[in-house]
């Protein structure tokens, strides 16, 4: 059952904020030519979709929950890709709307980037990390202390 809650909330949150969104704003506003560049979207939508799908495994494996609110894991998940950065399934959708961008050229996907990245880290500074410290205490404080929230650290 928790597997089933975590694909309809990877479908409803990233699917919305990462698929639908960007796609619904396509052919609005002005277009600029990205050139080579574009061709950098398809290895942000790769990274950016092995980003999600891996962080939802170990949410469900390792955490035994969801990273949905109404059903958070159990455990602290350090493992995987968050080994190297707090957030990375906030990183892996920013990837992908970043790859929208490069690809089509629109501007209003740029500034819909930096929209959900403002929402994201104003999310997880003044709700998410103040409930995990609650919930997982030390452990929490001791995985702020070492991985850092939005650039990876990789050693």
């Amino acid at each position: 059952m928790t597997a089933l809650k975590s694909f309809l909330f990877l479908i409803l949150a990233p699917g919305v904020v990462a698929g639908y969104i960007p796609l619904a704003l396509l052919r609005r506003g002005a277009q600029i030519e990205t050139g080579i560049l574009a061709y950098l979207a398809f290895p942000l939508w790769a990274i950016g979709g092995i980003i999600l799908l891996w962080s939802f495994w170990n949410f469900l494996t390792q955490g035994h929950g969801t990273p949905a609110p109404i059903d958070p894991p159990k455990e602290l998940v350090a493992a995987g890709f968050y080994r190297y950065v707090r957030n990375p399934m906030y990183a892996g959708v920013l990837a992908v709307i970043l790859g929208y961008f490069l690809w089509f050229g629109y501007w209003n996907l740029l500034v819909y980037a930096i929209l959900v990245f403002l929402s994201f880290h104003t999310f997880v500074t003044y709700y998410e990390e103040p409930v995990l410290k609650r919930k997982f205490g030390t452990a929490y404080e001791d995985y702020l202390q070492n991985v850092p929230r939005w650039i990876p650290r990789f050693r």
